[in-house]
């Protein structure tokens, strides 16, 4: 509340609760009516991650962006817009305002505005935001409903989008004040018949008095008052539009540096960070699994590619990572697993807090494998943590040394791996979704082919109807009816999300060997909106043929295509045998050159495949 003078003079005042805020004792309309100005001051979590990108870009380039004045026509920008490529970008990341994009095609700051107002339900079910795209582009005539008005619309194509078009609208036709225009747009907005057959009088009594016939006024009324009950204020607007045009301009100049800062933010919505994981894969940014002598406590980038936090593995925490990165700031990289052991505060060495940590590949860096690391951590852990609690209480033996029943125990640490399969379901299950590869990655067209939605679209669909989505299947959860039958409770990973599902003994009974843990299926059903929440109803189920005759192509520069790249290639595809044609496509100075690969080497393009030629050539790889 704001006030010229102390609110005790005006109105009571409380506090909510022992050491709480103070608040009126009127409710808000009681206090407006006082004259006291009331205030929202909300929190906005994108300002974070905006101030969160600069540090990232000032650290890694030394310089800041200016990012309260860069320019407001960069053609990088809304080519990114039009081409619908805004996931991550505050208030334009939704799948139906990234079609709206698509299909309006902003190509200034002022279209940015309107798309923020006009993508909200009342004017979308009135189709407010396809006439105004269709006039936008010429596919419909701007038309107004009299001359005196297209001053007041122009911008806007004859569409009344806004709050202050339907005031200025009644202060230019109707003679209304300022103040009388902001109480007919309340009133239009509240639709309460004795006000608005006040206020109808009132306008067309201004109306006449103007010069306009009486009929007129009447119809101008009804062409304002349709689209009062969807405008929206646009300072409130424009300021969301700029937010989110700087949060574009980041993405489009600095992509690493912003996309780590995002998903820093999202940390505690694995859905969320789920999603812009797939943005970064899909705009040829690496997102490393967390490193001993990389992370830090949220993303970083660096180089280009984006490295997860150590904080995010399960069982870790903040307080171990800072424990982590003081010593390595302290006395450098640590350079084996040993030396790790050895120098971070024991407090660290927790052996369920080293286990995650080596499930997470978070000792990736220091050469040993994650199987083999697992087999011998607990022995070095407890020999290591053994000693140094013996030399900081001065047990030690008469020739200088820690007694000897407490030496370190250094074990040769086996060189054998976990298969893919094994390491991806250890990293999703300490990071909470997959990050060096994904079991969708290779099949995303075929999926897309055999399903019309993506998992976070099922939030904007409508209750109870119908969809198909696609994705992995979490671990089950099997329960009984009253009549002993079996019903199935399971959640279903996508690239951009996951939801909950569950299938009805009916669907059980038909389909229950098909829904089994990390099967890769497409379902059918209806959607179920639970308050916020939102569950799948399975009523279908399909086993997609993952394996096909298409052809198999890799995008590599060929600068980097060396003898030994190429024998590493033979390799892989060695290991994949099949009947698909291998096409390499090579980039460089003078262009593209497709090249077959003997047909000995024809493959079978099954996940596994895609996911080492991606680890061999890069995360964009593959075609």
């Amino acid at each position: 509340m704001l006030s010229p003078e102390p609110l005790t003079n005006i109105v009571p005042i409380q506090r909510k609760g022992e050491g709480a805020e103070v608040v009126t004792q009127y409710e808000m309309h009681g206090v407006e009516e006082l004259g006291l100005l009331k205030m929202d001051f909300l929190g906005l979590r994108n300002l974070a991650t905006i101030e969160r990108a600069l540090e990232l870009i000032e650290r890694n380039t030394g310089e800041r962006p200016d990012i309260d004045h860069v320019p407001l026509d960069d053609e990088a920008v809304f080519d990114m817009f039009r081409a619908g490529d805004s996931m991550g970008v505050f208030q334009f990341e939704g799948g139906p305002m990234r079609a709206l994009m698509r299909n309006l095609g902003p190509d200034e700051f002022e279209h940015l505005i309107a798309l923020n107002a006009l993508y909200r339900p009342g004017p979308l079910g009135a189709g407010m935001h396809l006439e105004y795209a269709d006039r936008k582009n010429g596919k419909s005539a701007v038309e107004y409903l009299h001359a005196d008005l297209e001053p007041v619309l122009s911008g806007t194509y004859g569409v009344m989008v806004y709050q202050e078009q339907v005031m200025q609208a009644a202060e230019r036709i109707a003679g209304f004040s300022m103040a009388d225009a902001d109480s007919l747009r309340k009133a239009m907005g509240k639709k309460i018949p004795a006000v608005m057959d006040e206020q109808l009088e009132k306008f067309v009594a201004g109306c006449v008095e103007h010069g306009y016939d009486e009929d007129l006024a009447r119809e101008l009324f009804g062409f304002i008052e349709h689209f009062a009950g969807y405008g929206f204020n646009k300072s409130h607007s424009a300021a969301y539009a700029y937010v989110a045009y700087q949060t574009a301009w980041l993405k489009v100049h600095h992509p690493a540096e912003y996309m780590a800062a995002l998903l820093t933010s999202a940390k505690q919505n694995k859905d969320r960070t789920a999603a812009y994981l797939h943005e970064c894969r899909m705009m040829g940014i690496n997102v490393a699994v967390p490193g001993v002598n990389v992370s830090e406590r949220d993303f970083l980038a660096h180089d280009g590619e984006i490295i997860f936090g150590l904080s995010a593995v399960r069982n870790v925490g903040e307080a171990v990572t800072d424990l982590i990165v003081a010593e390595r700031t302290k006395n450098g990289p640590f350079t084996s697993f040993f030396d790790f052991i050895d120098r971070v505060d024991v407090q660290a060495l927790n052996k369920r807090t080293i286990e995650s940590m080596i499930k997470a590949g978070a000792f990736d860096n220091l050469h040993d494998s994650r199987r083999g690391l697992l087999e011998v951590a607990h022995q070095i852990v407890d020999a290591t943590v053994s000693r140094r609690r013996a030399e900081e209480a001065g047990q030690f033996s008469l020739f200088g040394g820690a007694s000897s029943d407490i030496d370190d125990v250094k074990p040769d640490i086996p060189e054998h791996e976990w298969d893919k399969k094994v390491r991806l379901a250890f990293e999703k299950e300490m990071l909470g979704l997959y990050v060096s590869d994904h079991p969708l990655l290779g099949v995303e067209k075929l999926m897309a082919s055999m399903t019309d939605t993506e998992i976070p679209e099922l939030w904007e669909r409508e209750d109870r109807s119908q969809a198909t989505i696609g994705g992995v299947i979490g671990a089950l959860n099997r329960r009984y009816t009253r009549a002993q039958k079996p019903m199935v409770y399971f959640t279903v990973e996508g690239l951009t999300g996951a939801v909950e599902a569950v299938a009805f003994p009916n669907v059980v009974e038909e389909y229950g060997p098909m829904i089994r843990e990390d099967a890769v299926l497409v379902l059918r059903g209806r959607i179920d909106h639970r308050g916020d929440d939102v569950k799948f109803i399975v009523q279908g189920v399909t086993e997609p043929e993952l394996t096909s005759d298409a052809s198999v192509r890799v995008r590599v520069s060929a600068s980097r295509m060396s003898e030994s790249v190429a024998q590493k290639l033979k390799l892989v595809l060695a290991n994949h045998p099949g009947s698909s044609p291998v096409y390499i496509h090579m980039t460089g100075e003078k262009g593209e050159r497709i090249v077959r690969v003997s047909p000995e080497h024809a493959v079978n393009p099954r996940s596994a495949l895609f996911a080492e030629l991606r680890e061999l050539f890069g995360p964009t790889s593959v075609m």
